[in-house]
């Protein structure tokens, strides 16, 4: 048993998704009543069509008083039930954003309000619109029955919300609902809420995980030991992944804001339509019913509910299936821009390779020992948070070598470290920092070379400017990094290695790779200017890392893209976040950035069909109004189940 010391613990609360869940329980309430109201209306409607209905009704009911019922029936469906999408469409007019709902609200109160006059102030009305028994036609049905069918393609979309949200759920099932925190001296089980900061959890054998250092979820296999809460609730990383997963999922896509603009003038385009449509039925042929009629179907089979949902829902559910397969898109302004990436710019250590490297090669240069070497550098290096400084201090470590006290610790951007050690300046860094320091006394140069050709890093230490020796540290490439390569040249995206190390290493891992072109000796500034670069030559960048050196190359590329496995600040910069810190998943993204993209686009091509086909056909007089808002709700439908695809299609 052990001691570790916990940099994250829990989750953040389930309010989004609790928003979620109370907004599409809502919306099925809300569904649920408007049918049943509208029901008898269609009934007491359209009964006349029924053998049989048409005579019993006739008998129980005199026409006014079932139209007064219907009357009646439909004031709960508009003004309650329904009274969401005639809000809607007035911000829509008062914002000057006119959209679907300007179209429903707009077809469904016309319809509504011209039936209210009628059955009140027939008389108003010239003969030319009046039926034989005297009366106007009534349209209570059509109004009812559309904004039902508006209600039903609303409860849809936020199903597929809710379910696209599944992943972020399952993320949430990672941490355990309990805790077994040691407090006083006495252990007890308590809720994951009721975590404390500085509370001491013990972990047993087979049990997950609830917070970092030892990653959040994950499964403690052997043994058991004591973990320190540091973080709880919303700061943590799990919290953190959550809320960005929310957040894609809602952000817009540069194409849906074409969509926008592209629906806003459709819909002033579909008014002038409908206003033309009653215009040449009542002026051109005096069928002002008809007129009145068929201009509302227009309106209501010219909605544009599956423009609106073509971008979103996709966008949702490509998220959706990104954050499950370890992909996190901070925006959807990142699924539509990965596909048009062809040059990636990649960080070596702790993107290409493990990230835990290891002191391999130990050589001290003149009357410098070996162990001399080693604890002169760990005794530098135990207060730098550098992966290579790390393999050195445990190297030192498993030697059993004393470090010395170390004063005036000063790290060098991009070279590497220095302090103070018995009154002598000790250095370790890279030949950067030897040439910074003016590095005296010769070494073999030869066989150092020999270790950078075999991808070794070489790290000088220097005693008062004289080379004590050098220490070859390796840092094996991650096992999924050639096949991730491969993927990637496939569509061929020029792949680029930036780093620190010197040109003769970063030639040898650049060549057993296979990567296209490699840049040496990098500082943080000079990945940020080679992004500029490159993208100043016309090439389409993504920049991956994992350090705080590429928080500024991860912010200007067009996509960047961070390792899960490294620090906060990355993460931050970037616009994807790949949990498992794994190079398939720039690949993986950008397939799910091509299919997410096709998939938009088609049902783009559905909406503007439906609705090039469904208008004239209106405007002719050959769709009743009810049969357009059926054909409405089931475009969004088409649309909702094109985009659901997504989920079931492999990225790899």
């Amino acid at each position: 048993m052990h001691l570790v010391k916990v940099v994250e613990f829990g989750t953040s609360s389930d309010t989004d998704k609790d928003e979620d869940v109370k907004a599409y329980r809502s919306m099925r309430r809300k569904l649920i009543f408007s049918a049943l109201f509208s029901f008898p209306v269609l009934v007491l409607s359209m009964g006349e069509l029924v053998p049989g209905l048409k005579e019993l009704l006739a008998e129980l009911l005199p026409i006014k008083t079932n139209l007064f019922i219907q009357f009646i029936l439909s004031i709960p469906v508009v003004f309650f039930f329904g009274s969401f999408i005639f809000s809607k469409g007035v911000k829509s007019v008062v914002k000057r954003k006119l959209n679907m709902f300007t179209l429903l609200s707009l077809g469904t109160s016309i319809a509504w309000g011209f039936s209210v006059v009628a059955l009140f102030l027939p008389q108003i009305f010239p003969a030319s619109l009046k039926m034989s028994n005297g009366l106007v036609p009534i349209y209570f049905e059509a109004t009812v029955v559309i904004i039902t069918l508006v209600i039903l393609g609303q409860m849809l979309e936020l199903l597929a919300h809710a379910k696209t949200n599944g992943a972020i759920k399952e993320l949430l099932n990672l941490v355990p609902p309990t805790a077994l925190v040691i407090r006083s001296g006495n252990e007890m089980v308590v809720p994951l809420a009721e975590v404390r900061v500085g509370d001491r959890v013990r972990v047993k054998p087979g049990e997950k995980i609830p917070g970092s250092v030892v990653t959040g979820g994950t499964i403690n296999l052997n043994g058991s030991f004591i973990m320190i809460a540091r973080k709880i609730g919303g700061d943590t990383l799990l919290a953190r992944i959550i809320d960005m997963v929310n957040e894609a999922s809602r952000s817009k896509a540069p194409i849906q804001r074409l969509a926008d603009t592209v629906a806003a003038y459709f819909v002033q385009v579909v008014i002038l339509v409908s206003l033309a449509t009653l215009l040449i039925w009542g002026i051109g042929f005096s069928k002002w019913d008809h007129g009145i009629v068929n201009a509302i179907a227009v309106l209501i089979i010219a909605c544009p509910c599956a423009l609106g949902l073509a971008t979103p829902v996709s966008i949702m559910v490509g998220t959706g299936k990104g954050a499950k397969s370890g992909i996190l898109i901070k925006n959807a302004k990142a699924i539509e821009q990965m596909r048009r990436v062809d040059t990636l710019l990649v960080d070596k250590t702790g993107t290409l390779t493990v990230g835990k490297p290891k002191g391999t090669v130990l050589r001290g240069n003149g009357s410098y020992s070996d162990d001399d070497v080693l604890r002169l550098a760990a005794s530098v290096d135990a207060f730098s948070e550098h992966p290579l400084a790390a393999a050195i201090v445990t190297a030192a470590k498993d030697k059993g070598l004393p470090l010395s006290d170390a004063s005036d610790f000063v790290s060098i951007t991009g070279m590497g470290v220095k302090a103070r050690l018995n009154g002598h300046e000790v250095a370790v860094g890279n030949a950067k920092l030897l040439r910074e320091l003016g590095g005296k006394s010769p070494y073999d140069e030869e066989y150092v070379r020999k270790l950078q050709d075999a991808g070794n890093t070489i790290m000088f230490v220097l005693d008062d400017s004289h080379i004590a020796g050098y220490i070859g540290v390796a840092d094996p490439i991650k096992d999924t990094t050639k096949d991730a390569v491969r993927l990637l040249h496939e569509p061929k995206v020029r792949i680029v290695m930036l780093t620190g190390d010197n040109p003769v290493t970063a030639k040898a891992v650049a060549k057993t790779l296979g990567f296209d072109d490699f840049k040496a000796e990098c500082m943080p500034e000079d990945k940020y200017s080679e992004v500029k670069r490159r993208q100043s030559s016309g090439a389409f960048v993504a920049m991956a890392g994992d350090g705080i050196n590429d928080a500024p190359a991860l912010a200007q590329a067009d996509v960047g893209i961070a390792m899960g496995t490294g620090t906060d600040v990355a993460m931050e910069s970037a616009d994807i976040t790949l949990v498992k810190g794994d190079l398939n998943g720039i690949a993986h993204a950008k397939v799910l950035s091509v299919l997410v993209m096709r998939n938009i686009k088609e049902n783009l091509f559905f909406a503007f069909a439906y609705n090039a086909i469904g208008i004239p056909i209106a405007a002719l007089g050959l769709l009743n109004p009810i049969f357009a808002g059926l054909a409405m709700a089931l475009s969004s439908v088409s649309v909702l189940g094109n985009a659901l695809r997504v989920k079931s299609i492999k990225l790899s």
